[in-house]
């Protein structure tokens, strides 16, 4: 038995199962119905059970499910840096991660149409807890972070999950994608966890985390969405954070949150795909030898280039100047795209209540002034 059993995908094999397992529930019928609209049960139902990989899966139902949500609630998704991949060779995708499930899925459509393997990707275990999404999820080659553990079981499950890392992207020469921190960025700073890199290290049989780490093809990935879908959604938590109290999560916000990712509008998206960091890498090695700064320099260098790949919208420069009530990036965007703006936030945010006001502009505007600092 593999020692991932509790956190890995379907294997091949256990597909035809795993589908006639969901093939009559009503959450894949409103899925399908939605991806194929006019089209009886019967036909997606047949087409269905005729799958028998995680590749067919995801070509056949999820891809253009990922279309169908770009049609409905997008100005269309561009891309970059994909013709500096390779195929063949596996990469560690880490990200900043703006929503739940569209981010890998993007992704993976994005490496589909450029003729590259799909990557297994990093789900946290609160959004699986629900049967059907759990067997979704590892239908779509999603492996499980367990989270909300004592300490003892988080580090046992951090070697895990670096162990599997290792084994999908030196074994198996399957990409992998992670999110840079835990959970979703949600006030615009997107910021790599030294944690994360610290446990992808976990699985190192080298002599220091450099040399283990110039062997994984780390990539940064820059997603930017010109509106945040769940950018409401987003504002308990903030606003409680603001006043420094605990945010705790409303029973199936996860779920809430997921299904308005995938509805709500977006407007435009981008996707942009870093340069292998290997050489910087090996760099940063040669220059510190101190362990905890060689990770805290690796964070710092995803974040420059997650960073110098984010495409600034009208969004972000009109959230820049009504925040700092300034003129400053006025032709980055037309009266009708601030007025746009205006109104999707006067709707539901307390404009007259300055934390809110603050909170909110915060999400859109901090990437221009972190590009701004960068540069």
């Amino acid at each position: 038995m593999s020692p991932f059993e509790e956190i890995r995908p379907f294997y091949d094999t256990e597909v035809d199962q795993a589908i006639k397992d969901i093939l009559m529930h009503p959450m894949l019928k409103e899925m399908m119905n939605f991806t194929f609209p006019g089209v009886s049960d019967d036909y997606w139902r047949d087409l269905m059970s005729h799958c028998h990989s995680i590749r067919d899966f995801q070509i056949n139902f999820i891809y253009p499910g990922v279309q169908k949500v770009l049609e409905k609630s997008s100005e269309g998704l561009t891309t970059s840096g994909f013709e500096n991949l390779e195929k063949n060779v596996s990469y560690l995708f880490i990200s900043n991660h703006r929503d739940i499930i569209l981010d890998t899925s993007l992704l993976n459509a994005s490496l589909y149409e450029h003729g590259l393997s799909m990557t297994t990707s990093a789900i946290g275990d609160n959004l699986v807890k629900k049967p059907f999404l759990n067997t979704l999820s590892r239908l779509t080659r999603n492996f499980i972070i367990k989270r909300g553990l004592p300490a003892r079981e988080l580090l046992e499950s951090s070697k895990l999950t670096s162990a599997y890392i290792k084994n999908s992207l030196l074994r198996e020469n399957r990409s992998v994608w992670i999110a840079q921190r835990e959970g979703r960025t949600k006030d615009g700073n997107d910021q790599t966890h030294k944690g994360v890199l610290k446990m992808i290290s976990m699985a190192s049989d080298e002599n220091n985390a450099i040399d283990y780490f110039k062997k994984l093809n780390i990539v940064p990935v820059s997603i930017s969405y010109e509106y945040d879908p769940t950018d409401m959604l987003k504002m308990p938590e903030l606003l409680a954070k603001a006043r420094s109290e605990s945010y705790i999560k409303a029973e199936n916000e996860d779920f809430i949150t997921l299904l308005s990712g995938i509805m709500g509008q977006k407007k435009r998206i981008h996707i942009h795909i870093g340069e292998v960091l290997n050489d910087q890498i090996a760099q940063i090695g040669k220059e510190e030898s101190n362990g905890n700064k060689q990770f805290q320099l690796i964070a710092d260098l995803l974040d420059q280039q997650i960073l110098k790949g984010f495409k600034l919208w009208p969004s972000n420069y009109i959230a820049h100047d009504l925040l700092l009530n300034t003129s400053t990036y006025q032709a980055k965007y037309s009266q009708e795209e601030k007025a746009l703006f205006e109104r999707r936030f006067q709707k539901g945010v307390d404009t007259s209540n300055p934390v809110a006001f603050k909170s909110y502009l915060d999400m859109y505007a901090n990437p221009v002034l972190n590009k701004a600092k960068n540069n």
